[in-house]
């Protein structure tokens, strides 16, 4: 009995090990996500961001007024200074948002007129399997 309760042990940190490596690779992709799109935003180019997003984040704005929020909320605090990884969070759920596969980056900016920032980037994985930013928040 005792023997069967180690195989059952080891089998389920193998099977552990794969969700850990399965997540590890999602978080890895996401960030490039995040990485590519936040580098749309910061070149000034929205209606780009707004069409490398996700559908729900489409869904929620229109092109228009994506670029007119961006623009009222990015150009004030001028161009990057620095952008360091603060923390990366793999989850299934966010509130207000149907079930999935998220990845929150949260990245310490610092912007020419802002000196301590943080930026949220939301990627989720949409149903052909690509990973695109849903959400983008800066404190």
């Amino acid at each position: 009995m005792k023997f069967l309760a180690v195989i059952a042990l080891v089998a389920g940190l193998f099977a552990g090990g794969d969700a850990l490596a399965q997540d590890a690779d999602a978080i890895t992709q996401a960030q490039s996500a995040a990485a590519r799109w936040v580098a749309l935003a910061d070149a000034g180019q929205f209606a780009a961001s707004w069409d490398q997003a996700a559908q729900p984040f489409q869904s929620a704005i229109s092109k228009p007024n994506w670029e007119r929020a961006m623009q009222a909320a990015r150009d004030p605090l001028g161009a990057v200074k620095s952008r360091t990884l603060k923390s990366v969070e793999f989850t299934k759920s966010l509130p207000g948002a149907p079930d999935g596969d998220y990845v929150v980056v949260q990245f310490d900016t610092q912007f020419e007129n802002k000196a301590k920032a943080v930026e949220t980037v939301t990627p989720m994985k949409d149903k052909q399997g690509v990973w695109r930013v849903s959400g983008y928040f800066i404190k």
